[in-house]
């Protein structure tokens, strides 16, 4: 079964207008109904709200969130991503978004189970020999239950909600449909490109709504992670694992979230903290596929000090010039170095001649620096990069999806060290490991490796180098061959020597009709206006008219 219809097959057009009613409805009762005449879809308001303090009692933020609320998982979701785009949204807006929870009243075990058996047969016996029907967690996507294998092992199976597909369809159909008409008939909204959001919204669920991908996540951490017995990766049962139910390893310890860590618990939060920031600074830098979500509930404390992590329906993937540059940012944070920060953005950015550096780094420098030298109690990191992110875009620069994602990475973890230490520095712990980035980057076999790329790369060039030569030089022998030059000064010329000439054109017609006018005023005739032969009054008009024309085109230059 396919998860999500590709945003092709969602298309562009309305499909569920009884959908985009209830949205409508919804935005307009929380008094967005100006919005709605705006995009000529009136006709779908049914309810307002019921007086103008109802409106004035909240900011336009919170009538948004709210809006999203209500209007169930795949708002909540998209509120969520927006929460981590300061680059797109305002930051009150970000300040609401953050307050949007994915937590939804539990489904009944004998729903969970239908989906169980529609997944795995009626049979269910043969796989399991009990099940915790108390979930573990109940969220918009899926709810979490306990269970126990045949052979006696532990196991938590996540569960999609049933019927969540066909909602996320209707409600991306609908919500393409609504960013063509904002688009459209909201010229200001553009900036903040409306239909790139969407897009970027429907890969990210169709991501996490298959617990497929999910479990090939997990199997790629446990992979990067097998020598490594200070982090616990919970091993996937893919037997038992569809796009709807993902089956693994209970592990044997608890979430942050729940626990008070003090001294009497036997931890040593020293060592828990340098595992933690170093298993996260190694998926980063090293590995270059990190945790997108690691919040203290899906980091796990087990006995001997040994974390665990779950929940890999998020991740980012870094390429070798983003991890590059992160490392830069954050060497370039501890030296005060604004401007180096500013063309590590612009670097990563795709092209743009409107940036201005120094202004840029100014900007940076202005945001940053009243909160140099603080520690982790007093400030987070990851959120003054996400503001920075907000200063790159309003200077043109478009910050790529992942470095954002790796920013709201930096801020849940900067909150699992305050749960921990309250005095955490994140950037003094991850400057500390860079030392180690460094060795590993400039160890002889990864050397030698990139050396061996870069010779099968020139091996690859030197051996199709003749034919391209030989490509072209029948390109250029061949008589229809013509070489196109395009200078853009040259399209300004032109325009300038075409209106010109317009102008004199009209300049002539209008001294033609003038002499002859003038020439027909002595002439006897029955036909006068005003005193003259209507033929001599004709050619002044016609004379005068062309002159305005001339005029307006010329001022209008």
């Amino acid at each position: 079964m396919r998860i999500i219809k590709t945003s092709q097959q969602i298309g562009r057009t309305l499909k569920n207008a009884a959908r985009l009613r209830t949205i409508v409805g919804v935005f307009a009762k929380h008094g967005f109904h100006n919005l709605a005449e705006r995009l000529k879809l009136g006709r779908y308001v049914l309810e307002r709200l019921s007086s103008a303090e109802d409106i004035d009692k909240y900011t336009m933020a919170e009538r948004i969130r709210m809006s999203f609320e209500e209007l169930g998982p795949t708002f909540v979701k998209l509120g969520q991503l927006l929460a981590s785009r300061p680059d797109l949204v305002p930051e009150d807006f970000v300040n609401e978004f953050s307050k949007l929870h994915d937590q939804v009243q539990p489904l009944p075990f004998s729903t969970i189970e239908q989906v169980l058996r529609e997944e795995f047969g009626q049979s269910l016996e043969q796989h399991f020999s009990s099940f915790d029907q108390s979930p573990l967690g109940s969220a918009s996507m899926a709810q979490v239950h306990k269970a126990t294998l045949r052979d006696g092992t532990g196991v938590v199976i996540k569960v999609q909600r049933p019927g969540l597909i066909q909602t996320i369809n209707d409600d991306l159909n609908v919500l393409y449909f609504l960013a063509e008409l904002i688009e459209t008939y909201i010229p200001e909204s553009k900036p903040y490109n409306p239909m790139g959001i969407v897009d970027e919204y429907f890969k990210t669920l169709e991501l996490e709504t298959n617990f497929v991908v999910e479990a090939n996540n997990i199997r790629r951490f446990s992979q990067n992670f097998a020598s490594d017995p200070s982090v616990k990766i919970p091993k996937v049962y893919f037997d038992l694992t569809t796009e709807r139910v993902l089956t693994m390893e209970a592990l044997p310890g608890k979430p942050l979230s729940s626990m008070t860590l003090s001294n009497h618990d036997g931890l040593d939060t020293t060592e828990l903290i340098r595992r933690g920031l170093r298993c996260y600074l190694k998926m980063v830098f090293m590995d270059g596929l990190f945790h997108g979500d690691l919040h203290a509930g899906n980091f796990f404390v087990l006995p001997n000090n040994q974390i665990g992590l779950v929940d890999f329906g998020v991740v980012g993937r870094l390429g070798h010039r983003t991890q590059t540059a992160i490392a830069n940012m954050l060497l370039a944070l501890s030296r005060e170095d604004y401007e180096r920060l500013a063309f590590e953005y612009i670097d990563l950015a795709p092209y743009s001649e409107k940036v201005d550096v120094d202004l840029f780094a100014k900007d940076l420098r202005d945001l940053i620096a009243p909160y140099y030298g603080l520690t982790f109690k007093n400030v987070n990191l990851g959120k003054i990069l996400l503001s920075s992110s907000a200063i790159a875009a309003k200077h043109s620069v478009m910050v790529p999806t992942e470095l954002m994602l790796f920013f709201k990475s930096m801020v849940a973890i900067e909150g699992l060290g305050k749960r921990i230490r309250p005095d955490f520095d994140f950037l003094t712990y991850s400057l500390e490991f860079a030392a180690e980035l460094v060795k590993h980057q400039y160890e002889p076999s990864k050397v030698m490796g990139e050396v061996g790329l870069l010779f099968r790369q020139s091996k690859n060039l030197i051996a199709n180098f003749p034919r391209q030569i030989h490509y072209l030089l029948r390109k250029w022998n061949s008589p229809n061959y013509t070489m196109k030059v395009r200078i853009p000064e040259l399209e300004l010329v032109r325009k300038s020597v075409e209106s010109s000439f317009n102008l004199l054109f009209l300049g002539i017609v209008i001294g033609c009709l003038l002499i002859s006018a003038s020439m027909l005023v002595n002439q006897t005739s029955n036909n006068l206006i005003a005193g003259i032969p209507a033929l001599s009054f004709t050619g002044y008009v016609l004379a005068l008219g062309l002159g305005l024309v001339a005029f307006f085109n010329y001022i209008r230059k």
